[in-house]
């Protein structure tokens, strides 16, 4: 089936959603063949744990499972098989993990890259915070006890790193999406205000940002999702038009299905004509999905508007 893939084709796996997600994303989607893989680690609670972290001892601050449990362990096989893989694990200390990383790789001989994505951190400048609003209480953020302040960057420096030659992108906070819409813009070549596209690329990091949610991990109409314990992990095969096809590896269990797509899609979302991220503003009242073969959904009609000229920004405080 891979040898018969279009090269027009890139293809991104879903290995990851949460810090503590489960360990069997990233050897399935290895053994899936696919181009790159995106793990995303950081809810806004966990970087606050991050951030304690970092106040405790100044070398920690940055996922530890990165390491231990999901990629660490594979790394020899992801320098065999050539795959990317742009992870936020960083959390508040991304040059740490990077440092760990490369250690790590020159310890074992591997040929691969680091790239790393930093400042989002904006503890150092907190006196400029203070004060400030919050957006949905109005309570302002305190001098005192705050773990982490971080703005949300977007996909742009990563293209840049992978543009660099790097193999390995480690980031901050950079929202959700950014992961894939990275390695969107480095493969493709998309451009800033080519806004559809970059509304595209954004919407297939969204329903793979979360792991196994798009394969009916949290699928409301849970007793039509088979093997649960075997749950195959989201692949977005894309292509430079910006359509995609979401998909998971086969053999596996799961569903995907233009209900399970469309789920994930209105997850953590508000205004569905106003999905803001760093680079586009996502309209995706126009999505369209089709079933166009078992657990393959064709996705299409993000729209796209200009970015915004502010970024989001979260504190975390006790």
């Amino acid at each position: 089936v891979l040898a018969n893939m279009p090269s027009d084709i890139y293809r991104i796996g879903g290995a990851l959603g949460f810090m503590v997600d489960s360990a069997a994303g990233v050897p399935q989607l290895l053994g899936a063949g696919v181009d790159a893989i995106i793990l995303d680690y950081l809810a806004e609670g966990a970087v606050g744990l991050l951030g304690r972290a970092r106040q405790a001892d100044a070398n920690a601050g940055h996922a530890p499972t990165f390491m231990s449990t999901h990629v660490g362990p594979h790394l020899e096989r992801v320098a065999a098989q050539g795959t990317r893989i742009v992870a936020n694990a960083g959390g508040v200390n991304p040059a740490g993990l990077a440092a760990k990383l490369r250690a790590e790789l020159a310890r074992r001989g591997l040929p691969l890259t680091v790239g790393c994505v930093s400042g989002d951190d904006l503890l150092a400048r907190l006196p400029e915070f203070v004060g400030t609003p919050d957006m949905d209480n109005g309570r302002q953020l305190p001098a005192n006890g705050v773990h982490s302040l971080n703005a949300y960057l977007g996909a742009f420096p990563i293209a840049a790193a992978l543009d660099r030659g790097a193999d390995i992108v480690i980031t901050g906070r950079v929202v959700d999406s950014a992961l894939t819409l990275g390695l969107l813009i480095h493969r493709f070549g998309w451009a800033q205000g080519e806004w559809d596209l970059l509304a595209a690329g954004t919407l297939a990091g969204h329903l793979i940002e979360c792991s196994a949610q798009a394969t009916g991990g949290t699928f409301t109409d849970w007793d039509q999702v088979e093997d649960w314990a075997n749950i195959g992990h989201p692949i977005a095969e894309c292509r430079a038009d910006g359509s995609f096809v979401l998909t998971k590896p086969e053999g596996t269990g799961g569903l995907v299905s233009p209900a399970t797509v469309a789920e994930q899609m209105l997850y953590e979302t508000t205004d569905p004509q106003a999905y803001i991220v760093p680079d586009v503003v996502l309209d995706f009242s126009q999505v369209t999905m089709r079933q166009a073969g078992p657990h393959r959904v064709e996705v299409a009609g993000a729209i796209g508007h200009p970015a915004s000229a502010t970024l989001k920004v979260c504190a975390t405080w006790d």
